[in-house]
Protein backbone atom coordinates (compact mmCIF):
# COMPACT_ATOMS: atom_id res chain seq x y z
CA UNK A 1 0.00 0.00 0.00
CA UNK A 2 0.87 3.68 0.20
CA UNK A 3 2.28 3.09 3.72
CA UNK A 4 4.26 0.23 2.72
CA UNK A 5 5.95 2.95 -0.69
CA UNK A 6 6.68 5.60 1.56
CA UNK A 7 8.13 3.47 4.04
CA UNK A 8 10.38 1.52 1.01
CA UNK A 9 11.32 5.02 0.05
CA UNK A 10 12.27 6.45 3.60
CA UNK A 11 14.47 3.32 3.98
CA UNK A 12 16.12 4.19 0.60
CA UNK A 13 17.13 7.71 1.32
CA UNK A 14 18.29 7.28 4.83
CA UNK A 15 20.41 4.83 3.82
CA UNK A 16 21.53 6.52 0.39
CA UNK A 17 22.20 10.06 2.80
CA UNK A 18 23.80 7.83 5.26
CA UNK A 19 26.19 6.34 2.69
CA UNK A 20 26.63 9.62 1.25
CA UNK A 21 27.54 11.51 4.41
CA UNK A 22 30.32 8.61 5.63
CA UNK A 23 31.31 7.38 1.96
CA UNK A 24 32.24 10.69 0.58
CA UNK A 25 34.79 11.94 3.25
CA UNK A 26 36.27 7.96 3.13
CA UNK A 27 36.87 8.39 -0.38
CA UNK A 28 38.19 11.82 0.21
CA UNK A 29 40.40 10.42 2.36
CA UNK A 30 41.63 7.49 0.84
CA UNK A 31 42.38 9.71 -2.40
CA UNK A 32 45.34 11.89 -0.11
CA UNK A 33 46.97 8.63 0.91
CA UNK A 34 50.06 7.73 -0.55
CA UNK A 35 50.04 5.59 -3.34
CA UNK A 36 51.03 1.99 -1.51
CA UNK A 37 48.90 2.67 1.21
CA UNK A 38 45.73 3.94 -1.12
CA UNK A 39 46.15 0.79 -2.84
CA UNK A 40 45.54 -1.07 0.43
CA UNK A 41 42.68 0.74 1.43
CA UNK A 42 40.72 0.24 -1.64
CA UNK A 43 41.15 -3.66 -1.62
CA UNK A 44 39.65 -3.44 2.15
CA UNK A 45 36.79 -1.59 1.00
CA UNK A 46 35.74 -4.10 -1.91
CA UNK A 47 36.92 -6.86 0.53
CA UNK A 48 33.48 -7.77 1.68
CA UNK A 49 32.42 -8.39 -1.73
CA UNK A 50 34.63 -11.03 -1.87
CA UNK A 51 31.97 -12.79 0.92
CA UNK A 52 28.79 -14.21 0.02
CA UNK A 53 25.87 -11.70 0.71
CA UNK A 54 23.78 -14.10 2.74
CA UNK A 55 26.80 -14.43 4.36
CA UNK A 56 27.38 -11.33 5.61
CA UNK A 57 23.69 -10.57 6.26
CA UNK A 58 23.82 -13.56 8.67
CA UNK A 59 26.59 -11.90 10.32
CA UNK A 60 24.55 -8.85 11.15
CA UNK A 61 21.97 -11.27 12.85
CA UNK A 62 24.72 -12.73 15.32
CA UNK A 63 25.53 -8.73 15.95
CA UNK A 64 22.27 -7.54 16.65
CA UNK A 65 19.79 -10.02 18.21
CA UNK A 66 19.21 -9.49 21.70
CA UNK A 67 22.22 -12.08 22.86
CA UNK A 68 24.26 -11.31 19.91
CA UNK A 69 28.30 -9.68 20.43
CA UNK A 70 26.69 -5.92 20.45
CA UNK A 71 24.25 -6.42 22.86
CA UNK A 72 26.22 -8.48 25.15
CA UNK A 73 29.33 -5.89 24.91
CA UNK A 74 27.26 -2.77 25.57
CA UNK A 75 25.59 -4.56 28.76
CA UNK A 76 28.81 -5.95 30.03
CA UNK A 77 30.64 -2.32 30.04
CA UNK A 78 27.29 -1.24 32.17
CA UNK A 79 25.99 1.20 28.64
CA UNK A 80 22.60 -0.50 28.94
CA UNK A 81 20.94 -2.76 32.07
CA UNK A 82 18.82 -5.16 29.52
CA UNK A 83 19.36 -6.12 25.94
CA UNK A 84 18.14 -3.64 23.07
CA UNK A 85 15.66 -4.86 20.76
CA UNK A 86 18.04 -3.92 17.64
CA UNK A 87 16.86 -6.59 15.40
CA UNK A 88 14.12 -6.74 13.20
CA UNK A 89 13.61 -2.76 12.99
CA UNK A 90 13.52 -0.57 10.62
CA UNK A 91 17.08 0.48 11.73
CA UNK A 92 18.63 -2.85 11.34
CA UNK A 93 17.39 -3.26 7.71
CA UNK A 94 18.82 0.38 6.95
CA UNK A 95 22.35 -0.96 8.96
CA UNK A 96 22.60 -3.98 6.20
CA UNK A 97 22.16 -2.20 3.56
CA UNK A 98 24.35 0.42 4.13
CA UNK A 99 26.88 -2.28 4.72
CA UNK A 100 26.04 -4.09 2.00
CA UNK A 101 26.39 -1.04 -0.64
CA UNK A 102 28.60 1.86 1.10
CA UNK A 103 31.47 1.05 -1.36
CA UNK A 104 29.07 1.74 -4.58
CA UNK A 105 29.41 5.31 -3.23
CA UNK A 106 33.29 5.03 -2.38
CA UNK A 107 34.36 3.81 -5.37
CA UNK A 108 32.63 6.66 -8.23
CA UNK A 109 33.44 9.08 -5.26
CA UNK A 110 37.20 8.33 -4.90
CA UNK A 111 37.49 8.70 -8.94
CA UNK A 112 35.86 11.63 -8.90
CA UNK A 113 38.56 12.55 -6.51
CA UNK A 114 41.57 10.88 -8.28
CA UNK A 115 40.53 13.07 -11.36
CA UNK A 116 40.25 16.62 -9.82
CA UNK A 117 42.96 18.71 -11.67
CA UNK A 118 45.58 19.75 -8.69
CA UNK A 119 46.55 22.58 -10.84
CA UNK A 120 42.62 24.24 -9.97
CA UNK A 121 43.29 23.72 -6.23
CA UNK A 122 46.71 24.51 -6.37
CA UNK A 123 45.48 27.97 -7.97
CA UNK A 124 42.86 28.68 -5.87
CA UNK A 125 44.95 28.54 -2.61
CA UNK A 126 47.36 30.70 -4.55
CA UNK A 127 44.93 33.22 -4.94
CA UNK A 128 43.95 32.97 -1.23
CA UNK A 129 41.25 30.98 -1.09
CA UNK A 130 41.08 29.41 2.23
CA UNK A 131 41.03 25.14 2.39
CA UNK A 132 36.94 25.43 3.05
CA UNK A 133 36.44 27.25 -0.23
CA UNK A 134 38.62 25.66 -2.22
CA UNK A 135 36.89 22.43 -1.12
CA UNK A 136 33.32 23.54 -1.29
CA UNK A 137 33.57 26.07 -4.66
CA UNK A 138 36.13 23.61 -6.46
CA UNK A 139 36.38 20.53 -4.81
CA UNK A 140 33.01 19.46 -4.26
CA UNK A 141 31.08 20.80 -7.68
CA UNK A 142 33.14 18.62 -9.89
CA UNK A 143 32.92 15.87 -7.61
CA UNK A 144 29.17 15.89 -7.48
CA UNK A 145 28.75 13.47 -10.53
CA UNK A 146 30.47 10.77 -9.12
CA UNK A 147 28.51 11.29 -5.70
CA UNK A 148 25.62 11.31 -7.78
CA UNK A 149 26.81 7.70 -9.41
CA UNK A 150 27.16 6.52 -5.75
CA UNK A 151 23.76 7.92 -4.53
CA UNK A 152 21.67 6.57 -7.38
CA UNK A 153 23.67 3.21 -6.67
CA UNK A 154 22.26 2.73 -3.02
CA UNK A 155 18.94 4.26 -3.53
CA UNK A 156 18.00 1.74 -6.28
CA UNK A 157 19.34 -1.51 -4.66
CA UNK A 158 17.90 -0.56 -1.66
CA UNK A 159 14.48 -0.13 -3.09
CA UNK A 160 14.75 -3.48 -4.44
CA UNK A 161 16.76 -5.45 -2.03
CA UNK A 162 14.61 -8.21 -0.48
CA UNK A 163 17.11 -10.20 1.38
CA UNK A 164 17.79 -7.84 4.22
CA UNK A 165 14.20 -6.58 5.00
CA UNK A 166 13.20 -10.32 4.93
CA UNK A 167 16.20 -11.62 7.69
CA UNK A 168 16.99 -8.18 9.41
CA UNK A 169 13.63 -6.79 9.29
CA UNK A 170 11.68 -9.61 10.25
CA UNK A 171 9.61 -9.84 6.96
CA UNK A 172 7.87 -6.53 9.02
CA UNK A 173 9.65 -4.48 6.49
CA UNK A 174 8.94 -4.16 3.08
CA UNK A 175 10.54 -2.70 0.60
CA UNK A 176 10.01 -2.65 -3.59
CA UNK A 177 11.51 -6.23 -3.87
CA UNK A 178 9.39 -7.40 -1.39
CA UNK A 179 6.56 -6.45 -3.28
CA UNK A 180 7.99 -7.76 -6.95
CA UNK A 181 9.03 -11.12 -5.22
CA UNK A 182 5.72 -11.49 -3.40
CA UNK A 183 3.61 -10.83 -6.83
CA UNK A 184 5.34 -13.58 -9.03
CA UNK A 185 5.97 -15.92 -6.30
CA UNK A 186 2.58 -15.78 -3.55
CA UNK A 187 0.06 -13.71 -5.24
CA UNK A 188 0.49 -14.95 -8.59
CA UNK A 189 -0.30 -11.39 -9.94
CA UNK A 190 2.63 -11.20 -12.44
CA UNK A 191 1.23 -8.14 -14.30
CA UNK A 192 1.33 -6.02 -11.23
CA UNK A 193 4.93 -7.32 -10.31
CA UNK A 194 5.79 -6.80 -14.04
CA UNK A 195 5.07 -3.37 -14.01
CA UNK A 196 6.68 -2.48 -10.34
CA UNK A 197 9.98 -3.90 -12.16
CA UNK A 198 9.60 -1.56 -14.96
CA UNK A 199 9.20 0.94 -12.37
CA UNK A 200 12.55 0.12 -10.50
CA UNK A 201 13.97 0.38 -13.66
CA UNK A 202 12.49 3.49 -14.87
CA UNK A 203 13.35 5.10 -11.98
CA UNK A 204 17.00 4.02 -12.41
CA UNK A 205 17.30 5.52 -16.11
CA UNK A 206 15.62 8.82 -14.98
CA UNK A 207 18.21 9.14 -12.09
CA UNK A 208 20.82 8.38 -14.49
CA UNK A 209 19.40 10.82 -16.71
CA UNK A 210 19.01 13.37 -14.34
CA UNK A 211 23.00 12.91 -13.01
CA UNK A 212 24.13 12.83 -16.57
CA UNK A 213 22.29 16.34 -17.24
CA UNK A 214 23.67 17.80 -13.94
CA UNK A 215 27.42 16.66 -14.75
CA UNK A 216 27.16 18.06 -18.35
CA UNK A 217 26.11 21.61 -16.28
CA UNK A 218 28.74 21.14 -14.04
CA UNK A 219 31.67 20.46 -16.84
CA UNK A 220 30.02 23.33 -19.04
CA UNK A 221 30.19 25.59 -16.94
CA UNK A 222 34.23 24.54 -15.56
CA UNK A 223 34.92 24.50 -19.05
CA UNK A 224 33.81 28.68 -19.77
CA UNK A 225 35.88 29.38 -16.52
Amino acid sequence: GGSDARSAFLIAGTTTVLALLIGYPTAYAIARLPQKWRTIALVLVVLPFWTNFLIRTYAWIVLLNSEGLLNRALVDIGFISAPLGLLYTPGAVIVGLLYAYLPLVILPVYASVERLDRQLLEAASNLGASRARVFFDITLPLTLPGAMIGAIFVFVPSMGNFVVPELLGGGKTVMVGNLIRDQFLETRDWPFGAVLALFVIALLVLLFALQAYISRRINGRTARA
